[in-house]
């Protein structure tokens, strides 16, 4: 976890039973962080929340805790707790803390997510749920065909809704607040507190109470951050080649600006780090993306390449390495990027490669957080490549001439006097005359017997 838990506090002093003691005891924890302690109270007392927490600070227990504390269990095993978030990844993950919490309660938990086999989902939702765990979209089908009843929904948590509205979901958002039951708790939690989410709350939530963890864009002080000027992208495969000769990069994720980048690094890195790096992006099967995050949790990859979009979807222990291959337009997601490291109140290190047109990316990350990222100076023996891709390679602008339309008084007639030898005159022309003249004769018709 990014922060550091409270000091002088533990879970004991908490209003929680004993199964969700001994299971935090189990996981090795004892004392809550910020956003945990601060949620908690305020979940428990049933308004509407509204929290702001980095990635890392510990927020999925702190929905999950006072959510299962409150957990009412009946035999019908109709759902009571949605939790809605971005990514099927994301819907993963927050299931393995679910059962990590519940490991001493019985509980159903449900994954729905786009992607997976919808008849199977079904299958699992018509045996019965507690809790969901689904992206909107799927969730929505579910309960447009029946599959999801709604009617037992006490509470409602939209996890990285920020985000959530970046890839686009704000009418799945609003037609699954409507098929939900009014008198019901909402929790909402959000990297950034954007005008978008602030409507949504306003159309939908109940006079929610804002907690905050941390003002967003606060520089994570568990975590080393660097930075180094580079000039092109073969220049910054090397740089990553060279750093990866040092064993302390144990586990790395590389992000990238974009798929295609991430594919090309790909292919660069896989001659190098042969067998030993993966690559994860939104145009990646469903089971190559589950399986490529494997690998990297158990220590098969250790490279993983990503894009933003998946920044909010991994929960990777011990990440020694962020590096930031390319610098993000959105200064938050900087700060999503770097949080995949320094976890656990672990020390975390970020690395960024800039060339000179991503100068404005890194001011306006420096603003955000009010921190300058400290320059680094090459490594000995580093190969300045003077080879440039075709999106780095200057780009040739052709002059564009409008030709001047003449004005309509000064434009002819829209036709020109044939060629004496092309015109033709209309002739009546006297078959008679003409062959007498041919046959030295006249021609008469002999009349029919």
């Amino acid at each position: 976890m990014l922060y550091s838990p409270i000091i002088g506090m533990t879970f004991e002093d908490l209003n929680l039973n004993k199964p969700l003691l001994n299971a935090l005891s189990d996981l090795g924890l004892s004392t809550p962080t910020t956003i945990q302690h601060k949620v908690f109270s305020v979940t428990m007392s049933g308004k509407d929340v509204c929290g702001i927490a980095q990635t890392g600070t510990g927020k999925t227990f702190a929905y999950l805790l006072p959510s299962l504390r409150q957990m009412q269990f009946g035999k019908d095993r109709l759902p009571q707790l949605v939790i809605l978030v971005p990514t099927r990844e994301l819907v993963v993950q927050v299931i393995e803390q679910v059962e990590k919490l519940s490991k001493y309660l019985t509980l159903q938990t449900v994954g729905i997510y786009g992607g997976g086999n919808l008849k199977v989902q079904m299958a699992e939702l018509k045996q019965g749920a507690d809790i969901i765990v689904a992206t909107p979209g799927r969730l929505i089908d579910m309960a447009m065909n029946g599959t999801f009843k709604t009617k037992s929904v006490k509470k409602l948590v939209i996890d990285e809704v920020d985000e959530m509205l970046n890839l686009g979901f704000r009418h799945q958002l609003n037609t699954m607040l409507d098929l939900l039951p009014k008198k019901r708790q909402n929790l909402l939690f959000s990297a950034t507190l954007t005008p978008e989410v602030e409507a949504l709350m306003k159309l939908h939530f109940n006079d929610p109470e804002k907690v905050e963890a941390a003002p967003t864009g606060t520089p994570l002080s568990n975590i080393q951050q660097g930075a180094y000027a580079i000039p092109n992208f073969y220049s910054k495969v090397n740089l990553l080649d060279k750093l990866l000769e040092d064993p302390s990069f144990t586990k790395v994720i590389v992000f990238t600006a974009t798929k295609r980048l991430a594919d090309q690094l790909y292919e660069q890195m896989e001659v190098s780090q042969l067998g030993k790096v993966g690559v994860i992006h939104s145009n990646k099967a469903q089971n190559n993306r589950f399986q490529t995050v494997n690998h990297f949790q158990d220590g098969t990859y250790r490279l993983l390449i990503a894009t933003d979009i998946i920044a909010r979807g991994l929960d990777v222990a011990e990440v020694s390495h962020v590096i930031n291959f390319d610098l993000p337009e959105t200064p938050e997601n900087y700060m999503h990027r770097i949080g995949r490291t320094g976890r656990a109140d672990q020390q975390g290190i970020a690395i960024s490669f800039i060339t000179e047109r991503e100068q404005e990316f890194q001011e306006a990350i420096e603003e955000l957080m009010n921190y300058k990222i400290p320059m680094l100076d090459h490594p000995e023996g580093l190969k300045l490549s003077e080879i440039l891709t075709e999106d780095e390679e200057p780009k040739v602008h052709m002059k564009n001439i409008l030709v001047k339309r003449p004005k309509m008084e000064d434009v002819g007639p829209a036709f020109h006097e044939k060629k004496a030898k092309n015109q033709k005159v209309n002739v009546r022309r006297n078959h008679a005359a003409e062959k007498a003249l041919k046959y030295g004769r006249p021609i008469k018709r002999s009349g029919k017997k």
